[in-house]
């Protein structure tokens, strides 16, 4: 198994980022060593925030959050999933897996010792966040659900598993277009394009990927994500990402994790808000599910946001969770 370190130089003066790295060690999936990098910024005695961030972005997606959520007292801590960011990189795709980056988040949570947590997940930050805080519920005083989801056998029964396993081998290998045209159809089988462009697709690019889920344009920023991956070989954590997601029926098991997940998270004594934008084209609806499977939630819509609302509307989210936290 290769392990692959991106070169520091790689994260001088980057745009709106000049955040202090933290660094804690955790084992490999063959007990390796592998270093993952995390953000801690604010009070260190002010009320943890722990922001979690998906795919093909890093902790860089919270530079504008930081601030304001640190002005208000919080300590703001945000992780680099194994893969991303300035974590260590696996160079083969077949070495990521869904209950990988759950047991890797876990070993960095418990010897991190962290306590009455606001858990903030967006995208995949939700997919492992969810399932970690359903590990050690008893960290956790909030969380706070955005543009995410925890795919359960309620959600994608085994008919609709086998269904959509017949229909991917007759997907084509898209361009980042052709992924955008079947997110607009809204599609039943979109999705599967999109798995089909990270996984397969030799022109996949984290730039591309920007510009088909977001309409972040600004080239300082862009090479603020792009700076974790020197080149193709450092790729491989963001093209596994979409594959990962439990649809196929050889995903059942991730499936039924995610059950037992749900079942503790209904059952969370502590406060939930549901922020979903109101223009993502990857989550749309998922809020509902939410909703229903915890009618107690604080709901609120970030208005004007995509898929990464952490960059859309950065302030309006941070204000959210902000009110949400003062509130108890």
């Amino acid at each position: 198994m290769k392990i692959l370190r991106t070169p520091d130089t790689q994260f001088a003066n980057l745009f709106e980022y000049g955040f202090s790295p933290n660094y804690l060690e955790i084992s490999g999936p063959t007990g390796e060593p592998m270093r993952m990098h995390y953000l801690d910024e604010g009070p260190k005695d002010g009320e943890p925030i722990l922001c979690l961030h998906g795919q093909p972005s890093w902790s860089y997606l919270y530079r504008k959050m930081i601030p304001v959520l640190t002005k208000a007292g919080f300590r703001v801590l945000a992780p680099d999933l194994i893969g991303f960011g300035r974590s260590d990189k696996l160079a083969e795709m077949d070495d990521y897996s869904y209950s990988g980056h759950v047991g890797w988040l876990n070993q960095w949570l418990t010897k991190m010792d962290l306590n009455g947590l606001t858990l903030v997940c967006q995208d995949w930050g939700g997919l492992i966040g969810l399932r970690v805080a359903a590990d050690q519920i008893g960290r956790f005083k909030r969380i706070v659900v955005a543009n995410t989801g925890l795919p359960s056998t309620a959600m994608i029964s085994d008919e609709m598993s086998a269904f959509l396993g017949q229909m991917y081998p007759a997907v084509p290998v898209p361009d980042a277009a052709m992924v955008r045209e079947q997110f607009q159809s809204g599609g039943p089988g979109a999705f599967l394009f999109w798995v089909k462009y990270a996984s397969e697709s030799p022109s996949f690019s984290v730039r591309d990927v920007f510009g088909l889920l977001s309409g972040v344009t600004d080239p300082r920023i862009l090479d603020g994500y792009v700076a974790p991956f020197p080149d193709d070989s450092f790729i491989a954590g963001a093209r596994k990402f979409p594959a990962l997601v439990p649809l196929l029926p050889q995903h059942k098991d991730q499936r039924l994790a995610n059950d037992r997940a749900w079942s503790v998270l209904e059952g969370f004594q502590g406060r939930t808000l549901i922020a979903f934008s109101d223009n993502d084209p990857v989550t749309k609806g998922g809020d509902a599910i939410f909703k229903a499977r915890i009618p107690g939630a604080d709901c609120v819509t970030i208005k004007n946001g995509g898929h990464f609302l952490q960059e859309d509307q950065p302030a309006a989210f941070s204000e959210a969770i902000i009110a949400f936290m003062r509130q108890g």
